[in-house]
């Protein structure tokens, strides 16, 4: 099983805005753990893009959350 974070702070203009996404697996054996979240931004694919979310202030997010349990496309 895995536990998949959103975070969401408030950008200059006060609006919520994506901060990172991560996963991370959960143990099985019963017990107290510690694990770390690595973290990451999902980046616009084109500089229009690019241009609208630095003019607009929103960043690119995810719009199914599934997407950051999965290992397709980060390499």
């Amino acid at each position: 099983p895995q536990i998949v974070v959103s975070v969401y702070g408030p950008d200059f203009f006060g609006n919520d805005v994506v901060r990172g996404y991560g996963a991370v697996h959960v143990p099985f054996i019963p017990g107290r753990h510690t694990r770390t979240i690595a973290m990451f931004v999902p980046e616009s694919t084109s500089k229009l893009q690019k241009l609208t979310s630095w003019f607009t202030g929103r960043r690119p997010e995810f719009t199914d959350p599934k997407v950051v349990a999965q290992g397709e496309g980060r390499e």
